[in-house]
């Protein structure tokens, strides 16, 4: 099947999530969480999972198109090729007369998470001075432990600071919410536009990824169609409405009975499954999420184990009676039906609908 490239698409950067380096069920490898929405040539960067850099050049995708990075939350597998962004891109963008390119996301989370209660003592946390900061933080503290590198491009190259070049901008959350990190991670919203250009608007919504917050899911409108990408999650009312009526919906998904299966340690698989099961999706869960909305299409990516067989994925069927995919790395994925400027070309292969 042949993609249309003048219609807007995602391309699937890395499709696994967790904080590991991932194959799927034939060995494959699969990269983190990375996701480009692409509108009229123009490219949006929605987490920076393990290679995202790596796969958008893959891709063809030129750093002096990127229109914004948009984190969905903080966690690792989430951020961690954020410092290649910043640092590559800023060596590619040297010669491109375009203003700072905005880095979207969650602020600090104020406080520490509330200690498990499987725990048996208190652990010391990292960065005890600023110990949860969100991408402002995130952005200063690479650009600071990367200070070497940056000034000899800087003073002996004459390169750019690429603190000039990109421009973190933390979501503000009206206090009317309600929003508390610890113990509303969730209140009922509707969804806050958070950025708008000529090609989409951004919306998002809080989700509810205890404890991490906060979290959260990101709805990308253009003129042609719309795209929702759920972050990490658990099932929540917010995800539905940001999702209502979306053209596709990308949607994390968890194989609990095989996850659980790799801990050898009791305590951290006691501990850890108790995260899983209160802040993932399992792609059953997904597909209700999916019907409840009315989705047209679903696909799901995040995947958790990324090694779990076909079937685990596909259980999402029982629930969603739409178009189903379960893309690879580099699958183009059309959304609406509009006739906008050509698209850039790119390498991946369609996502195969099942």
């Amino acid at each position: 099947m042949a993609v249309d490239a003048s219609l807007p698409h995602v391309i699937t950067l890395g499709t696994a999530g967790g904080p590991r380096w991932w194959k799927d069920h034939q060995g494959t490898p699969r990269f983190g969480i990375a996701t480009a929405v692409v509108v009229n040539g123009t490219w949006y960067l929605v987490d920076c999972g393990q290679g995202a850099g790596r796969q958008a050049n893959a891709a063809g995708l030129d750093m002096a198109n990127l229109g914004g990075i948009f984190i969905t939350h903080m966690h690792s597998d989430h951020t961690v090729d954020l410092p290649s962004l910043l640092l590559f891109g800023a060596f590619e963008l040297k010669n491109t007369p375009r203003g700072p390119i905005p880095v979207i996301g969650p602020g600090d989370r104020g406080k520490l998470p509330p200690l498990s209660p499987r725990a048996t003592g208190v652990p010391v946390p990292v960065a005890p001075e600023r110990p949860t900061p969100g991408v402002a933080g995130l952005v200063e503290g690479l650009l600071a432990a990367y200070a070497t590198d940056c000034n000899d491009r800087i003073f002996d190259s004459l390169a750019k600071s690429p603190a000039e070049q990109f421009q973190p901008r933390e979501i503000n959350l009206p206090a009317s919410l309600g929003f508390d990190p610890d113990t509303n991670v969730t209140p009922d919203m509707e969804p806050l536009e958070i950025f708008r250009d000529s090609n989409v608007t951004v919306t998002a919504v809080l989700v509810d990824h205890h404890p991490t917050a906060p979290a959260f899911a990101f709805r990308f409108d253009t003129g042609s169609g719309s795209v929702t990408i759920s972050g990490d999650t658990a099932p929540c009312p917010n995800m539905v409405r940001l999702a209502s009526g979306t053209d596709l919906l990308l949607h994390e998904a968890i194989n609990l009975d095989l996850l659980a299966r790799q801990y050898t340690d009791s305590q951290m698989l006691q501990a850890t499954m108790d995260h899983h099961r209160r802040a993932h999706t399992t792609a059953a869960e997904a597909g209700r999420i999916a019907a409840e909305a009315g989705v047209r299409h679903l696909a799901l990516h995040h995947l958790v184990p990324s090694y779990s067989p076909p079937e685990a994925w596909t259980e999402a069927r029982t629930t969603f009676a739409g178009n189903l995919s379960i893309p690879d790395d580099l699958a183009v994925i059309p959304f609406g039906s509009g006739k906008g400027a050509a698209c850039p070309s790119v390498s991946g292969a369609p996502a195969a609908t099942l």
